[in-house]
């Protein structure tokens, strides 16, 4: 194999990928990788892989797809932190008298 003619494909791949963040979908290799899964990867590597032929870039629905899978995952993990937040206030003595006098007059 000749290194240099490998990453100047490499190179000239990369130059035609003009997402910050490509979306690659992977192929079946002989080495066990499983086909169809999506990954948000970065030009240099997505260019090693395509020119590998480990895997192929996303169509614009399979990637638009993926990201609305991920905002979904974040959304539902930020909510999950969220309420997994405790949240308490200490009050002195004289607040937590304040607050049960008020309970009482307004229960009268």
């Amino acid at each position: 194999m000749d290194l240099r003619l490998y990453y100047q494909k490499i190179r000239d791949m990369e130059s035609k990928i003009t997402e910050a963040f490509p979306i690659v979908v992977s192929n079946e290799t002989a080495d066990g990788g499983k086909p169809g899964v999506l990954t948000e990867v970065t030009p240099g590597i997505a260019a090693k892989m395509l020119v590998q032929g480990a895997a192929r870039l996303a169509t614009a629905e399979e990637a638009m797809a993926f990201r609305a899978v991920q905002a979904e995952a974040k959304r539902v993990a930020d909510q999950e932190a969220a309420a997994a937040k405790v949240q308490f206030t200490v009050l002195s003595t004289t607040e937590l008298n304040k607050l049960r006098g008020a309970l009482k007059s307004s229960k009268d």
